[in-house]
């Protein structure tokens, strides 16, 4: 499956108080005024928020898949390529995990039924 700009921006704004906004020449996503998905490189990559250990270990395990752009390598984000993704619940389980990592607890809580 061929994953989109458009692929990306539906799971991200099915979420529960996601805006897209626009900033650095580029789509930007955020739950309560956190930001926590971007799309960058014309729509064919996404930055997602990942906690450090976890993005080293993505990038060894599938390089072709996830990178760290110099100016995140201090930040707990990874690139993913988009063309590189499995399929749509691939890009669900990265979107929400990014999204949840930036939601208030509240939120998240709810969107998880407890």
């Amino acid at each position: 499956m061929d994953v989109t700009g458009d692929d990306v921006r539906a799971v991200a704004l099915a979420l529960p108080e996601v805006g897209e906004h626009f900033a650095w020449g580029m789509p930007i996503f955020k739950v309560a005024g956190r930001l926590f998905l971007t799309l960058p490189e014309e729509e064919s990559s996404m930055a997602v928020r990942c906690p450090i250990i976890d993005r080293d270990e993505l990038v060894a395990a599938e390089p072709e898949k996830f990178w760290i752009a110099a100016h995140e390598a201090n930040n707990a984000w990874v690139r993913v390529r988009l063309a590189a993704l499995d399929d749509r619940d691939e890009l669900a389980a990265i979107v929400t995990d990014s999204w949840r990592q930036a939601a208030p607890r509240a939120l998240v809580a709810d969107q998880e039924g407890g």
